[in-house]
């Protein structure tokens, strides 16, 4: 799964331990879900993307994969 975290995150000037704190998640999760090793529960794909003002759909790319 792709998704825009790190742009998003960086453009609203948080860190990814700022991002993990308003999520209640490690700042560890944030950065595998940077890296697309780790694909969020619904619950935290909607608090990533609430924290980061956007809806699910424009922070995360669900791509099959072939």
């Amino acid at each position: 799964m792709k998704n825009r975290i790190r742009e998003l995150r960086t453009a609203r000037g948080l860190t990814q331990e700022a991002l993990a704190q308003a999520c209640g998640v490690r700042r560890e999760t944030i950065v595998f879900l940077e890296q697309g090793k780790y694909n969020p529960s619904l619950r935290l794909a909607h608090d990533v993307a609430q924290t980061l003002g956007g809806r699910i759909d424009e922070v995360f790319s669900f791509e099959r994969e072939e």
